[in-house]
């Protein structure tokens, strides 16, 4: 067979310093889980190629294909405020670049794949659970239109991980524009490596965005993409759960997606983070976070921007022009959630009057909005006056249902399924699993044979807490 992987490794030629060069730690007994055929084909790879034993090989971290040169990134990254100068790739391994066709390339990386140099005394590995999280999850959000890493394949290690309690473990296939983050800005800047830094910013506008022609255009340029996933994120109800600045990657995409979860009942405080008692990174102050992780990589850039009497207000001003973008995104997306083709400003108001509702008598986020386009929103609300005297406004805008309902998905990967999902993968079943991933890969298309995975969860099948996938 031919080389079933074109390679390249831009990253790895800037040299030492950015990372260390690791290989991932073979595993006793793979098995695959799953592989994303239609993802394979956009990256050039053949899924029964995937699906073989070289395939195979590949995705558990048994034999990195020809051409892969595999290595544990380097980064630092404030987490909740408080920075960690060296945080690093501790359970993931880099083994290279994938030249798709078309000549794009894409990040080929393996999570759970066993330690690294900087692993901090972890064992580098992954149990089941967060691997079927982040599969199901990052494929919602990629068919949902929202920049995001991707999954390729999950596999099976036939190992044993120890967390609380002994769990199967697994490995994460995942895909990215790049794994840079505002985090790995960071590592170079506390350090005091300018030249590095450069290289970095030299590398990421290259890569990223070859329109930009300075380090002031690249932090315009990634403000710019933030502002546009976070929007995205506010319109389908999706709480990260941990914005630490090593979680924000520079390509706009959205990444690590630990304590994740999309809300059944609305609640702008909601969070899921088993880590975040404080909600620093609940969903409403998610385009808050946002402007302080931008405004450290507008720290980190400072270096490159020659005199600093001029730089710094100028960075200042892009980083503080966050909220006139984000505003305006969230608008575009709220607003075609309502069926508003060209929302006003003034159908802001509109907007936080039904969130207010909503949240005011916890109706489900994604059950409201879908209902809007379907009529079934009033359904959704214990009392149904409020909401009625909002729809006569709402209807006197002669709302474009049809646009709404492209809008609206209708089903999201619920804590409860992707719970129920993990529960049965850990008895050895994965029908379950699979059967999710294909409903939320679809999630605009109303089929009745997946109507039970539109459904917000009955008492006592909430899920009210997530944690970090480790």
């Amino acid at each position: 067979m031919t080389q079933p992987i074109a390679f390249d490794n831009s990253y790895a030629r800037l040299g030492p310093g950015f990372y260390t060069r690791t290989a991932p730690t073979p595993v006793p007994g793979p098995a695959l889980i799953a592989v994303n055929a239609g993802l394979a084909r956009r990256l050039g790879i053949d899924p029964d190629w995937l699906r073989g034993p070289q395939g195979l090989a590949m995705v558990a971290g048994n034999a990195a294909p020809p051409g892969a040169e595999p290595i544990a990134q380097a980064y630092a990254g404030h987490q909740f405020g408080g920075l960690s100068p060296q945080l690093g790739d501790g359970r993931a391994v880099l083994l290279g670049e994938v030249v798709a066709p078309d000549g794009a390339r894409f990040d080929l990386q393996l999570k759970g794949s066993g330690p690294t140099p900087f692993s901090r005394r972890g064992d580098g590995r992954s149990w089941l659970g967060p691997v079927l999280r982040e599969y199901a999850v990052s494929e919602f959000m990629a068919a949902a239109g929202v920049p995001t890493t991707r999954a390729l394949a999950a596999a099976l290690t036939g190992e044993t991980v120890w967390r609380e309690a002994p769990l199967p473990g697994a490995v994460l296939t995942r895909v990215a524009a790049s794994h840079i983050r505002v985090g790995t800005f960071e590592f170079f800047a506390i350090r005091g490596d300018v030249e590095r830094l450069r290289a970095l910013a030299e590398h990421v506008i290259a890569r990223h965005y070859p329109d930009a022609d300075s380090p002031m255009q690249l932090l315009e340029r990634v403000v710019a993409a933030q502002a546009e996933t976070i929007a995205q994120w506010m319109a389908l109800g999706f709480i990260h759960g941990v914005m630490n600045t090593d979680n924000m990657a520079v390509s706009g995409e959205t990444i690590d997606y630990g304590p994740c979860a999309f809300m059944d009942g609305f609640h702008p405080d909601r969070v899921f983070s088993s880590i975040d008692r404080g909600g620093r990174y609940a969903w409403s102050e998610q385009p808050h976070v946002a402007v302080w992780n931008l405004a450290q990589l507008a720290s980190c850039l400072l270096p490159l921007m020659g005199d600093a009497d001029a730089a710094v207000p100028q960075a200042t001003r892009i980083v503080h022009g966050f909220p006139a973008l984000y505003d305006a995104a969230w608008l575009r997306r709220f607003g075609a959630k309502l069926g508003l083709a060209q929302p006003a400003e003034a159908d802001r108001a509109l907007i936080e009057r039904l969130l207010a509702l909503m949240a005011a008598q916890q109706a489900d986020f994604t059950r409201v909005f879908r209902g809007l386009a379907t009529g079934a929103a009033r359904d959704e609300f214990r009392d149904p006056a409020p909401f009625d005297a909002w729809a006569r406004d709402w209807q006197a805008r002669g709302p474009d249902l049809q646009l709404a309902a492209g809008a609206s998905p209708v089903r999201i990967p619920r804590n409860h399924r992707i719970q129920q999902a993990i529960d049965a993968g850990l008895a050895g079943d994965f029908a379950p699993f699979h059967r999710l991933v294909a409903a939320v890969t679809q999630p605009f298309d109303d089929r009745p044979d997946w109507a039970d995975l539109a459904d917000p969860p009955e008492p006592g099948q909430e899920v009210r807490v997530t944690y970090c996938g480790t």
